[in-house]
């Protein structure tokens, strides 16, 4: 082959690759020439949020969000998945997105097997109404009438945090009729809108809904609600991911976000109508849809981060890790609906899914050469939820109460003919208690129960005295207000049901126990 004709191949293969080149960097050349004589090259950092449509997490992605963050060189990229967990939880382990929204039970759901690639570092929010139990039976008026039953049709949206909160009611008060687990009494659907369509045709006798499917389904005569987020704590909880990676990688961008968050959250709290004029715009929804969702959605403050969630706060003063409590208590509820066989937390070890440094730099440096927080600077303890104070009731007004459902209690075991708790009895009350954290605005009836045999003047006296010993333990150790606690003894009166194939021996065994109502003002 003739040098002339090998030039010729070299400066043909030459020019083929500048012309690729050119393909592969001429778009990129644009981009950067646009990027750069532009506004948007003043932004530093392109940040990923992967969100969906529910309105706690408007704040985060708002158009007063995004501008104050590319006034601080950053670009906010909001990414709609329409929630969907897993791929969210699969893109954050691949490094495709730096931040993520989630409840705390689709994150331990989905998250477990990308072994957690983010970690929690802001709350950002609890339903408090936005999710609720709806039914149209007149025959049901409490969670306990729906113990024992086969005939109940429960329509709901799967992996949804209405999902969640049937199985943590189902948990909480011992209801499995509530989730059914399979056949026609299940009734999956596409959207709260479609669970309620099946409430109001009569196609199901349960419907598990959120806003502003709620409040619409309510219009409806013979229409009620059994339980609603608005009188739950720590159960449907909002969180914000940070990638594992990115937060060592970048934390100013961290902590930039949350402090801008935090910023742009409090104008909004500050000016209502500001936010619901803004989320119409945004959303082009009705003023009446707006409200319905706002007034079901609580969101959390710095302080409220802090001290509620975190447990950060001044020397002397009180905080709560309640994060951490949440998280254990929903693994619970999870492993009780069949979720998880295991546990799924890395060596049982909630810290390992929580990342409060940056919360606490934020406070370290708001805090110094400032004014303390307003109900801060006494350094008195706050007190918890259990501790919340009620007004006394007499006779006729407890006797009024509504009933909620009695919460789940292990068996308390007393020694024969005693009030005494032991040890293994106090373990019971604690766990019961751990859900009753849950409800802090209903009271408790707490009632004692004993077999049907011996005299029974003396059995009623014995299960009121026993009534007594845990309404006295629950106070003092807890802090419960007596005027929450109404203690009631009905002796053998009311014996459980006795299940098929029982001997006499395990069903007498089953009758002495303590009983916790949870009861309501009628609403």
């Amino acid at each position: 082959m003739s040098k002339k004709i090998i030039g010729a191949i070299l400066l043909l293969v030459l020019a083929s690759v500048v012309i690729v080149a050119v393909w592969i960097l001429l778009p990129r050349f644009t981009d950067w020439q646009q990027t750069d004589t532009s506004d948007a090259g003043r932004a530093k950092q392109r940040i990923r949020i992967a969100v969906d449509n529910w309105i706690g997490y408007f704040p985060l992605c708002s158009p007063e969000m995004k501008n104050a963050m590319r006034q601080s060189g950053y670009q906010i990229v909001c990414e709609d998945d329409s929630a969907d967990y897993r791929t969210r939880m699969k893109r954050l382990k691949d490094g495709e997105l730096d931040f993520a929204v989630a409840t705390v039970d689709s994150y331990l759901l989905n998250a477990e097997q990308f072994a957690f690639p983010a970690t929690i570092i802001m709350v950002i929010d609890e339903s408090k109404g936005g999710d609720a139990i709806l039914t149209r039976r007149e025959d049901i008026k409490d969670l306990d009438d729906l113990k024992g039953r086969d005939d109940i049709r429960v329509a709901f949206t799967p992996v949804s945090p209405s999902h969640y909160l049937i199985k943590a009611a189902a948990d909480h008060f011992n209801v499995p009729e509530l989730h059914p687990q399979s056949g026609p009494l299940r009734i999956e659907t596409d959207g709260s809108e479609k669970a309620r369509e099946k409430l109001v045709t009569g196609a199901a006798d349960i419907s598990v809904l959120w806003e502003p499917d709620v409040s619409k389904a309510l219009e409806h005569e013979g229409i009620k609600k059994i339980l609603g987020t608005e009188d739950t704590e720590r159960l449907i909880v909002d969180i914000l991911l940070v990638n594992r990676d990115f937060s060592q990688d970048s934390p100013q961008a961290v902590k930039q976000l949350l402090s801008t968050y935090f910023r742009v959250l409090k104008k909004y709290r500050d000016n209502p109508d500001l936010l619901k004029k803004i989320v119409k715009k945004e959303t082009g929804l009705q003023d009446e849809t707006i409200s319905a969702m706002l007034k079901g959605v609580h969101w959390s403050s710095f302080l409220e981060n802090c001290e509620k969630w975190f447990g950060i706060a001044l020397p002397g003063t009180y905080a709560e890790e309640g994060i951490v409590d949440t998280i254990e208590a929903t693994v619970k509820v999870l492993m009780s609906a069949g979720d998880f066989s295991h546990m799924p937390i890395p060596d049982d070890n909630p810290y390992r899914l929580t990342n409060s440094s940056f919360l606490e730099e934020l406070f370290t440096g708001g805090i110094s050469g400032f004014t303390l927080p307003q109900g801060n600077t006494s350094g008195q303890m706050k007190t918890s939820n259990l501790e919340a104070k009620f007004t006394q009731l007499d006779e006729r007004e407890w006797a009024a109460l509504k009933g909620v459902g009695t919460l789940r209690v292990d068996p308390i075991i007393f020694q024969h003919g005693s009030t005494k708790l032991s040890m293994t009895a106090k373990q019971v009350v604690d766990n019961a208690v751990k859900r009753l954290k849950h409800y802090p605005n209903f009271r408790v009836i707490v009632r004692g129960h004993t077999g049907t045999r011996g005299d029974k003047p003396e059995n009623i006296n014995l299960s009121l005295r026993r009534a007594d010993a845990v309404a006295r333990y629950v106070t003092i150790t807890y802090g419960l207000d007596p005027n929450r606690l109404k203690t009631e003894g009905k002796g053998g009166e009311q014996p459980l049901a006795r299940k098929a194939g029982e001997s006499e021996r395990t069903y007498q065994y089953r009758l002495p126990r303590v009983e916790l109502l949870l009861v309501r003002e009628e609403i």
